[in-house]
């Protein structure tokens, strides 16, 4: 392949992470790209795929395994080759997790507050789900009440529902009255969330990727196989960190937030990878049926529209 310093350091520096947590990268490659192609791959071709990156057969083999055992995934023997799709329940995950990675900007906040009490809750199970929540992007109030600016109530339910706590959580939702701006409320989000570690968090992605940006705009897009690098990694990197962005409004925020350069940045790279992206996806993957069956209309409205 052509020379790639700012790639080859990327891959570098995924591969040498201790533990590397092959499961979490195999939920970005199904949530980005094999989800919206069918959502079936033979395993064996996953493994080619994801060699480059690290991930040997026997990690991928356990990976998967264990992503099967947690209802991610789901077996289907053809023969001597194993079949993975994704289960209903890992659907409607990807969806509600993936939408956020995908949109063109923030959503606009209409003044709503969406919180969590967790009085009723044992200091256990209390603890477990607040790490949950604010894996979410809620912040704490209170010891026993988070929030959210952002997240419906359906989807809270939802959370709820997969520890089993639907009955155990009160929900509150509250339609704020008061200016965004207010001097109150701009330092109770500074009690509430750990904005400076956030966009420490950004930052990193910045450092990581303007590299990548830099070289394809002098150099070009590059080969499929070096665009699926940069698109998967991209995707992990960002993914893992606006899923804890609470999406506050601007007025709450810094004027110089990070979070809003890293936007930018995963939107430009991904209009500029994905297509090479997808043709090493065509050269690699296959389906019982035998190619990957094309990407469905919702994948090219990702980032406003992909072209």
């Amino acid at each position: 392949m052509p020379a790639f310093p700012a790639l080859e350091t990327l891959v570098d520096n995924f591969r040498s992470r201790r533990p590397i947590r092959a499961g979490s990268l195999i939920i970005t490659v199904y949530g980005d790209a094999i989800a919206p192609r069918g959502g079936t791959v033979w395993l064996g071709s996953m493994i080619k795929l994801l060699e480059p990156l690290g991930l040997n057969q026997r990690l991928v083999r356990t990976s998967v395994f264990r992503l099967a055992k947690e209802n991610w995934l789901v077996a289907e023997q053809v023969g001597r080759r194993s079949y993975y799709s994704l289960t209903g329940p890992g659907i409607r995950r990807f969806q509600k997790a993936f939408k956020r990675v995908y949109a063109e900007h923030n959503p606009e906040w209409d003044g709503r507050w969406m919180m969590a009490v967790l009085s009723q809750l044992t200091q256990e199970d209390r603890q477990k789900l607040r790490q949950e929540l604010e894996w979410h992007g809620f912040g704490t109030l209170s010891p026993t009440v988070l929030l959210h600016p952002q997240m419906q109530k359906a989807e809270l339910q939802a959370v709820l529902q997969d520890f089993d706590y639907q009955d155990d959580v009160i929900i509150l939702e509250d339609l704020g009255e008061g200016s965004p701006a207010s001097r109150a409320l701009r330092l109770q989000t500074r009690e509430s969330w750990n904005l400076p570690k956030l966009a420490e968090s950004y930052q990193s992605f910045l450092d990581k990727f303007r590299p990548i940006w830099n070289h394809i705009n002098d150099k070009g897009v590059p080969t499929p196989e070096q665009c699926f690098q940069i698109r998967t990694l991209l995707i992990h990197e960002y993914r893992r960190i606006i899923l804890r962005d609470p999406e506050l409004p601007d007025e709450l925020l810094p004027g110089d937030w990070a979070g809003s350069a890293a936007r930018q940045l995963c939107t430009n790279i991904y209009q500029r990878v994905w297509q090479g992206a997808e043709q090493h996806m065509d050269d690699l993957l296959e389906t019982a049926e035998g190619p990957l069956p094309p990407p469905n209309t919702k994948f090219y409205k990702r980032y406003g529209g992909l072209n």
